[in-house]
């Protein structure tokens, strides 16, 4: 199939003011780059005129500067959702420049399709090659690309040469039929295919293409240090010693990783312990660590919906592209994230926190309740089905003046009810089969920093023995409002 050839400032022409645009990818990669930026720049020169130029934004999840960084920079988004991660983006949201709204990962194609989110004007995608039948091999993530081709009025697709055509055969597109049609999905191993190696697109709604050859730019994770590698150790005994337990199963379980250098850390623990098998990974986002435990065999096989790694391993992959195509596989993330997939595979979810409250609850969100960070992500989606839900945190932030674990979270992500094990560099709490008072017990005991746990000891005796859940509702906020006062909670009054 021969689409119109397009430049990307020819295609951010077709955009209009108030357009509701939708955005391919996942995890700042595989996501279209040079016609959003070509919209931002069309953005400023609208406003230099005095004309109004917003698009609502929905995506996948987080993406590059070319997208969250230089849109919000242009003051060109109207709202935002499901999750974004860009400093300028996360300015413009908490201004209320930009007005958004936190989803699960898991729901927000689900939520397309049922018209929640309402009318779709057009959306850009982004492919390593174009079929002959117009379909779209995509690049190093999936997201929810196939749900924005059918809902989306026009369809823009930037062919990114970037990317070898030897990257087919590594995606599973498969999308849920809606209520009351749906079937399970069957799914039953993390390498299970059930889907196309393409994304099936309407000719008629394609604008156009756009050949491009740029970088996600996903810049290397840092090394780990003594306190995330103290977290990954001791997560990775408490593992082992289920496994030793009979409680997991001898032949181990699929693990899902959240992103960032904690969960690097964590897999790389896990993966240099000889006592845990060779595991697989059924999770959201594809991490450097994932490769390199590939490589060495400690990893057999990983499901996810991104490839979101730094260029010197992108290549990597892309350089040994037969050995890694056996051993990866990228699909939609409301599979990747789906309840009933990560119930039945017995998941060992492992994310991680802002903060913890004393019993159980997670904040991974919003600082002090109000400032909202990234959002929610697929944490939650994980969380609520795991066979295993395990938060990690270091157990203090900003030199100490901050404590992870507080009284009572001033917003809740993920509840007790989900939360199984919290980890901090200082121990592992097991949540349970535990009322709130003995969580409080355990969390304080084991996670909590030697800074805060008489400040929290103190804090659990002014309520214990008087209610089911021992709370002081003068007193629940009393670390962050001294911190709000004088910049450190260690400040707050208990006595």
């Amino acid at each position: 199939m021969q689409y119109a050839e397009l430049t990307a400032e020819e295609a951010a022409e077709y955009i209009q003011n108030d357009f509701v645009v939708g955005i391919g990818g996942f995890s700042s990669v595989g996501t279209p780059k040079a016609v959003p930026f070509a919209l931002a720049k069309r953005a400023e020169a609208e406003h230099a005129k005095g004309n109004t130029f917003r698009v609502g934004l929905i995506t996948g999840g987080s993406t590059g500067d070319q997208i969250d960084g230089a849109l919000s920079r242009a003051h060109a988004v109207k709202f935002r959702t499901p999750f974004q991660s860009h400093k300028d983006m996360r300015a413009a949201i908490n201004r209320q420049e930009t007005q958004y709204f936190d989803l699960n990962l898991s729901h927000v194609a689900q939520d397309l399709r049922y018209g929640f989110l309402g009318h779709m004007d057009v959306c850009i995608i982004e492919a390593a090659e174009i079929t002959k039948d117009g379909g779209v091999v995509p690049t190093s993530s999936v997201g929810i690309s196939p749900t924005l081709v059918k809902s989306a009025d026009k369809i823009i697709i930037e062919l990114n040469e970037r990317h070898p055509q030897a990257i087919r055969g590594m995606h599973d597109i498969y999308e849920p039929a809606n209520p009351p049609y749906r079937r399970e999905i069957p799914v039953y191993a993390p390498k299970d295919r059930i889907g196309q190696e393409t994304i099936a697109v309407d000719p008629s709604k394609v604008l156009g293409v756009v050949r491009t050859n740029l970088k996600d730019n996903i810049a290397a994770f840092t090394e780990p240090n003594p306190v995330t590698t103290k977290i990954g150790e001791n997560v990775a005994e408490f593992l082992i010693n289920e496994l030793r337990r009979g409680i997991i199963p001898k032949e181990f379980l699929p693990l899902q990783s959240g992103v960032g250098n904690i969960a690097n850390a964590v897999l790389g623990s896990l993966g240099q312990c000889p006592d845990i098998p060779s595991f697989t990974m059924f999770t959201e986002v594809i991490q450097n660590s994932v490769i390199d435990l590939m490589e060495t065999g400690r990893i057999s096989f990983a499901s996810g919906s991104s490839l979101t790694l730094s260029d010197d391993v992108l290549d990597r992959v892309y350089g040994n592209i037969d050995f890694f195509k056996n051993k990866l596989m990228l699909r939609p993330q409301e599979v990747t994230n789906h309840p009933e997939l990560v119930r039945r595979l017995g998941i060992i979810a492992i994310n991680t926190a802002l903060e913890v409250d004393i019993f159980g609850n997670v904040n991974s969100t919003n600082v002090t309740g109000q400032k909202m960070m990234n959002g929610i992500g697929g944490s939650a989606d994980f969380a609520r089905n795991a066979f295993l839900s395990i938060f990690t945190c270091p157990s203090v932030a900003k030199g100490g003046v901050i404590s992870a674990i507080v009284p009572m979270t001033p917003h809740v992500d993920s509840n007790e009810h989900s939360v199984k094990i919290i980890a901090t560099e200082y121990g592992v709490a097991d949540l349970r089969a535990k009322s709130p008072v003995q969580k409080a017990h355990e969390i304080i005991e084991k996670c909590v920093h030697p800074d805060y746990k008489e400040l929290l000891w103190d804090y659990l005796k002014l309520a214990e023995g008087k209610s089911h859940t021992p709370m002081t509702l003068k007193k629940a906020l009393a670390m962050h409002i001294a911190f709000e006062e004088t910049g450190d909670m260690r400040k707050a009054d208990f006595k």
